[in-house]
């Protein structure tokens, strides 16, 4: 079986896997880390949403094998380098979790919105997030909540100046 060495949240592992296997099973099942979810297995709910080099994408359609050895993966477990990452402070603040099982997806990617749009507007947080299904229904609370972490990251832009 092929070996890969994975930089996933900035920790180099080597897994031994089926060239085949989706990387959302490779990071569940072989590394452990568990908070990215499987959802449809068809790259259209977005649970399974990790950064690969900073970019979203759905991992359950992302075979090990097309992982670049370059390349740098974070999963929810290392969004928050010195605790809680903004966005997940305003999710908690705004109780956005229901059922929680879409909340890593839904927080993957607005994480890399905010980082590449620091002041979205509603047109922006619907083209980032559009993959991203809720079945509980709290896409008004996620948007508060993307606004309010945009908030936060310019307070502290403010406060570090």
């Amino acid at each position: 079986m092929p070996k890969y060495i994975l930089t996933i949240n900035k920790k180099q592992h080597i897994v031994e896997a089926d060239p085949d296997v989706p990387l959302v099973w490779v990071l569940r099942d072989y590394v452990g880390l568990k908070g990215t979810k499987f959802g449809c297995g068809i790259a259209s709910c977005g649970a399974c949403t990790i950064h690969l080099n900073g970019n979203p994408v759905r991992s359950c359609q992302l075979k090990i094998a097309t992982v670049p050895a370059t390349a740098k993966i974070t999963t929810i477990e290392g969004i928050g380098e010195q605790g809680l990452h903004s966005v997940q402070q305003a999710w908690l603040e705004l109780q956005v979790p229901q059922c929680g099982y879409c909340q890593s997806g839904q927080i993957m990617s607005a994480v890399a919105l905010l980082r590449k749009k620091p002041n979205p507007i509603d047109k922006d947080i619907d083209t980032a997030m559009a993959g991203n299904l809720c079945r509980c229904g709290t896409y008004e609370r996620i948007r508060q909540a993307i606004y309010r972490a945009a908030e936060m990251e310019a307070e502290v832009v403010t406060r570090d100046k």
